[in-house]
């Protein structure tokens, strides 16, 4: 690592030359133009800009590379740095400072501009506070107007107008021959501007044309590794890299790939096409409307790929742990994507129709997206072993035993690996005892009253296991709800007993009437009708449906509700009776017995 200090003009040519270019991880430029003025005020003034880093090429850790914004012409050429740290400051000052072009910004509300930005001369060689005052930008016809675009207040359409308004065109500062021009036609107005001239030579001119910006080299030995640590460390922008962006630039730069294919590998295409073919079979993993992005993550599928990466490898002896933390994606060689990603696929097929048998079908009714990658690996490991009916039935009683016990609720950086490894041995009949989440797994009897949300896992997880034991719809009667119906008729965790009616019967009861035991899945139709007591309610909706009072009963029972509570609008029986009713299915769920707590005791 070297601490150097170039000259901006230089680096600025560097940047238009294509010498200095970025690596294709970082994001994409995004300043706007009150920032850029206070950026180019600070350069006028010779204040400090900051220290920006770079990678020299040539290593291992090979990315490819892209020109900075505005220099695209110069992206084919192989450059010798990487901007590391920089970009936002170093592109707008390219843009503003180097290339003759209004600069493509954004305004305060991020609306996109086009601006030329100037410096009033007078106005500059007046206080250094001042300065950001004398820093201004105009529209690409260089024409300033007010009173909503009738007034022209400042015209700057031509270097005469420019002279005579005594704005100095600050894309020019570089470039000899047009600050001479200028300085003739600047002084040819008035033989006074000679000393103004001068003092803004002096003050401003000189300081931008000799402006330095420290910056670190790194070594093209530096590993990929610490090229991330150190970039999050200093990036001012804020925002982390995340591994699929990182992998995106490693993966092109992948001369093996290049020499065998003529082209670079291009990650995010690959991930959009697997990404849509899961979509397209199975919404829970995502609605494509809503992003790529939406529901299952690129980075979620990297962990996957790279946990089935980590098992073969130690299984071979050439690795010590299964395991898929930050590092372990960073070293996963394209190759191996290349050879995995399609079995990582068409095992999330696998658990996509895994959950629409559990009654889960849509991205906001999933309980977590991070046990989905455990399960994933151990899948795509397992592959028709994971058919056999006694797998299905351990790898249900996993799952739900994570859902129900809510064990994927906090970090889950070891239990992830431990699962497969545990879960892969339990199928296979070489591990005796039961995977750590499912002999951890604890459902509290009264966990019930506090699952009033989607934030819960256990909460979606209750709401699916209702459905999945047949639970049938109060006005759409003819079959019990499925993964289909739900969808169609737009199915929703709804009050039994509204909350209104509950409140005025008892205020201290309103804890409960949010709790899950008071909410059961039923579509919008049948919402519309639950107001007042259900005693009322469900007189309307049985005529509507036109059964027998007997057989309309029997339908309130499927969700696992003693119709004789909602008849009779007894809430305290009704909860009672329900909560009994909910955990027992929660242990059938879970294959062991739930935990009583003694509130006196605890």
């Amino acid at each position: 690592m070297a601490l150097d200090s170039p000259r901006l003009k230089d680096l600025l040519q560097d940047v238009a030359s294509g010498v200095l270019q970025l690596p294709d991880f970082q994001r994409n430029w995004v300043w706007d133009d009150e920032r850029i003025r206070e950026l180019i005020a600070t350069v006028t003034l010779d204040y400090p800009l900051g220290v920006a880093m770079a990678l020299e090429t040539g290593g291992t850790s090979q990315f490819k590379a892209r020109a900075l914004h505005g220099a695209e012409d110069a992206g084919d050429r192989m450059p010798d740095l990487l901007l590391l740290d920089g970009q936002q400051r170093l592109t707008s000052l390219f843009q503003a400072l180097h290339k003759n072009a209004p600069v493509e910004t954004i305004d305060s509300r991020g609306k996109r501009l086009e601006r030329w930005y100037y410096v009033d001369i007078a106005k500059a060689v007046g206080q250094p506070s001042e300065r950001d005052e004398a820093i201004i930008s105009v529209p690409t016809d260089r024409l300033l107007k007010r009173d909503f675009a009738r007034t022209v207040v400042l015209d700057l359409s031509t270097r005469e107008a420019e002279c005579a308004a005594g704005h100095f065109p600050l894309h020019s500062v570089f470039d000899e021959s047009q600050v001479s021009a200028w300085q003739r036609e600047f002084v040819k107005i008035d033989d006074s501007h000679w000393d103004l001239w001068s003092r803004f030579t002096e003050q401003v001119l000189h300081k931008v044309r000799s402006f330095q910006v420290p910056m670190i080299r790194l070594s093209s030995s530096t590993t990929m590794d610490a090229v991330c640590a150190v970039f999050e460390r200093v990036n001012t922008g804020g925002i982390p890299l995340n591994v699929f962006e990182l992998l995106t630039a490693t993966y092109a730069g992948d001369q093996n790939h290049v020499a065998a294919h003529g082209d670079y590998y291009r990650l995010p295409v690959e991930w959009t096409q697997i990404k849509k073919e899961l979509t397209s079979a199975y919404p829970v993993f995502g609605d494509p409307e809503k992003g790529v992005e939406h529901g299952l993550s690129s980075s979620e599928f990297l962990q996957a790929v790279t946990l089935v990466r980590t098992w073969e490898r130690k299984q071979e002896g050439h690795g010590l742990s299964v395991s898929c933390k930050r590092r372990d994606l960073l070293d996963l060689p394209l190759a191996d994507f290349g050879r995995l990603s399609p079995r990582v696929a068409k095992a999330y097929a696998w658990v996509g129709s895994f959950l629409e048998q559990q009654c889960i079908v849509r991205t906001r009714d999933l309980p977590y997206n991070t046990q989905l990658v455990p399960l994933a690996a151990v899948l795509a490991i397992l592959g028709e072993e994971a058919d056999r009916n006694d797998a299905k039935a351990r790898i249900s009683q996993w799952y739900w035993c994570g859902v129900l016990g809510e064990m994927y609720g906090g970090s889950t950086e070891s239990r992830i690996p431990r699962d497969v490894e545990q879960l892969i041995g339990w199928i296979r009949g070489t591990q005796r005892t039961v995977p750590d989440t499912v002999a951890e797994a604890a459902f509290l009897d009264d966990r019930l009253n506090s699952l009033t949300t989607r934030n819960s896992a256990a909460y979606k997880g209750i709401y699916a296991l209702l459905v999945k034991q047949g639970a049938v719809d109060w006005h759409h009667t003819e079959r019990p709800l499925d993964s289909g119906r739900l969808v169609e008729h737009n199915v929703d965790v709804r009050q039994v007993f509204p909350r209104a009616w509950v409140l005025r019967q008892d205020p201290a009861n309103e804890p409960r009437a949010h709790s899950i035991v008071n909410k059961t899945p039923l579509s919008l139709r049948v919402s519309k009708g639950m107001t007042g007591s259900p005693a009322s309610y469900l007189k309307s909706l049985m005529l509507e449906s036109g059964m027998r009072p007997e057989w309309f009963d029997d339908v309130i029972a499927t969700h696992l509700i003693d119709p004789a509570t909602l008849h009779e609008a007894d809430f305290e029986r009704f909860y009672e009776n329900r909560s009994k009713q909910l955990l027992e299915l929660v242990r059938a769920a879970m294959g062991k017995r739930t935990v009583f707590r003694d509130s006196e005791n605890w």
